[in-house]
């Protein structure tokens, strides 16, 4: 049995899990909250390597690519997509909102239960002056993750620069980053038990009568996170990439199938990176350093998240908007997508921001509440499946990808 068991790939394994939690939570209804402390442990035990994981990757990936000027190029093309690729995203989020108009029409009686979250209390200059930590060893100890990137790039950097001198550190970085890789694979196999209890207690808890009263602003958030899974991204890896659009998704699936279950960016970081490399080819130093840049500040699931509820709060509350306002949601979504945390419910809190820029009355927030776990499970899935687009495609422009392993048969 349990040859059987370790025999069958992971994504076969995470799939089944994944439809057995949803029939099991429909059937057996709110009860089955009595289970939901495996996804929570699965959850602690994904987090836990977030840290140590993205400061080893991140800097064993600096120092991989070798070269100034190469960790330039590489950059410069990761975050022309990321920037690219979130503005499609805010802005399909504002054409969604615009043309069916989900606030129209809709019962202006709050949900029962739901509070109105403070917008944030930093301007964006703030919020782009805290990004540097002035302590990193605190910003590892609370999870800052965008605090921990920027040391990281700086430390990496640094060791890029010392030559000879920073060679024993170096060796150092690179066996840590190689232990972290190992652990991740030992977690991984926990990644079947806590899909089945987090997909279950999703649908026991909220089952079908949550979503009725604003399907519609769900389904909307849907069908902007499957225009750029379906079209914005494999037209990224087939036509600027230039690779078969099956073999990208077959190698992804593990990791969208934990993000969708999770969702939570930062906690889908180890499996992004096992599936980046081990299934499509990517280069551990372009596939350490993209992907853990892309899981804090790639966030386009996020962003037309938060375009299409401004447009939704616009409507719900007659708030009249020009075109100077819809560049504002545009770019304080795009901003606020780039500085929240890749942890659920984080996109909530942003959402104040976005709001405030236009006059929309934060109260909006109230309304989607009680559905945000809902919707972002899909936002999250999107968020990592961007990662994995962009972490390919630099790759392939810069050289860094084994086309034979891409192209492989991934364990079946």
């Amino acid at each position: 049995m349990l040859r059987f068991w370790f025999g069958t790939a992971l994504w076969k394994r995470v799939l089944v899990a994944m439809v057995l939690g949803v029939a099991v939570g429909l059937f057996v209804g709110e009860g089955i909250v009595a289970i939901k402390w495996m996804g929570d442990l699965f959850i602690r035990a994904i987090k836990m390597l977030v840290v140590p994981l993205i400061f080893f990757s991140l800097v064993n990936g600096v120092v991989s690519i070798g070269d100034i000027n190469k960790l330039g190029r590489v950059g410069g093309r990761a975050m022309t997509m990321f920037i690219s690729t979130s503005i499609i995203a805010v802005t399909t989020g504002i054409t969604l909102g615009l043309v069916f108009t989900p606030g129209l029409g809709l019962d202006f009686t709050m949900p029962a239960g739901t509070d109105v979250p403070a917008p944030p209390d930093q301007t964006l200059v703030e919020m782009m002056i805290s990004m540097v930590p002035d302590n990193p060893i605190a910003a590892m100890a609370e999870g800052q993750i965008l605090q921990l990137i920027i040391f990281a790039l700086l430390f990496g950097i640094a060791l890029l620069v010392s030559g000879e001198e920073g060679k024993p550190l170096v060796r150092g970085v690179e066996a840590g980053a190689s232990v972290m890789l190992k652990l991740t694979m030992i977690v991984m196999e926990l990644t079947p038990f806590g899909v089945f209890a987090l997909m279950a207690w999703v649908a026991g808890t909220f089952g079908w009568e949550a979503l009725l009263p604003l399907a519609k602003i769900v389904a909307l958030n849907y069908a902007g996170c499957f225009v750029m899974i379906l079209l914005v991204y494999p037209a990224l890896v087939r036509f600027v990439a230039k690779l078969n659009i099956v073999d990208f998704y077959r190698g992804i699936f593990d990791a969208q199938a934990v993000a969708f279950s999770t969702a939570s960016s930062n906690a889908t970081i180890p499996v992004t990176l096992r599936c980046t490399q081990d299934n499509l080819g990517v280069s551990k130093s372009v596939s350490s350093f993209v992907v853990s840049l892309g899981a804090t500040i790639n966030m386009d699931g996020t962003a037309m998240y938060l375009g299409l509820v401004a447009i939704f709060g616009a409507q719900l509350f007659g708030i009249d908007l020009n075109f100077f306002s819809y560049l504002m949601i545009a770019l304080t979504a795009t901003l606020g997508s780039i500085g929240v945390a890749g942890v659920p419910g984080a996109g909530l809190v942003m959402l104040g921001l976005v709001l405030s820029s236009v006059g929309v009355p934060l109260e909006t927030i109230a309304f989607v509440a009680g559905i945000n776990h809902i919707m972002d499970m899909m936002r999250t899935a999107t968020n990592v499946t961007g990662d994995s687009a962009i972490t390919v495609t630099t790759a392939k422009l810069s050289n860094e990808i084994d086309i034979a392993e891409y192209e492989s048969d991934i364990d079946v």
